[in-house]
């Protein structure tokens, strides 16, 4: 049964977690593991995207094939968990789920099984009707298919979806079930790569929610 409801799909990390020197840090161990050049947050940003072998790829200046990946994936997700315990939620994380009146799930392209964990850990789970991730041993890919899995197992219809992320990847997710997508500035992508995409861009969750409801208003 599908819901004409408008539904709201939160990305994970480096929106509602504020875990982006996180992310470069453990990038940079990726990097230095093959004697790679060392990133700062800014030029991570302007880089970063999906496939993550891709940008892997540009950094290093060598090719990356399937298996190095693979490899390359545990290094920086070893280096991930090691820090974890030191991130918070966004700011506004709260104040912004609050604020939308419907129904909200959540969908990262991180591990599922480590993912429902530390979601119940910052006390979120009753948010959500549904959180899922990443069920593959290796990830690095796009979002769009995860996104389909996500709202047929909600019985969710893509035309009532608005998707807050952080990246281009989420909004050519949003774009590929029907829906549509807020990009939020605090993460992953340098917000000029984000306001030249066309989607509407906000700098705090509080505003992608607000501007969610604008945009789920119009498509009713």
């Amino acid at each position: 049964m599908t819901s004409a409801q408008p539904h709201l799909v939160w990305d994970w990390n480096g929106t509602l977690l504020n875990d982006l020197s996180l992310v470069v840090s453990a990038t940079n161990v990726v990097f230095a593991s093959l004697g790679g050049p060392t990133i700062t947050a800014d030029e991570h940003r302007v880089r970063f995207r999906r496939p993550i072998a891709e940008y892997y790829a540009e950094v290093l200046g060598q090719a990356v094939d399937d298996d190095e990946f693979g490899r390359l994936d545990k290094i920086f997700h070893d280096a991930y968990r090691t820090g974890l315990t030191t991130c918070e939620l966004a700011a506004d994380a709260r104040a912004a789920m609050a604020a939308w009146p419907g129904s909200q799930s959540l969908l990262s392209m991180w591990f599922h099984e480590e993912l429902v964990p530390t979601v119940h850990t910052y006390g979120l789970t009753g948010h959500f009707t549904r959180v899922d991730g990443l069920r593959a041993a290796v990830g690095g890919g796009h979002k769009a298919e995860s996104l389909q899995l996500h709202l047929a197992e909600l019985g969710v219809d893509g035309a009532s979806v608005v998707l807050i992320g952080d990246s281009i990847d989420d909004a050519d997710a949003a774009l590929a079930v029907g829906g549509s997508a807020v990009l939020y500035t605090g993460g992953f992508t340098d917000p000029v790569r984000l306001r030249a995409s066309g989607h509407p861009v906000a700098d705090t969750l509080t505003d992608a929610v607000a501007l969610a409801r604008e945009v789920s208003s119009a498509g009713r």
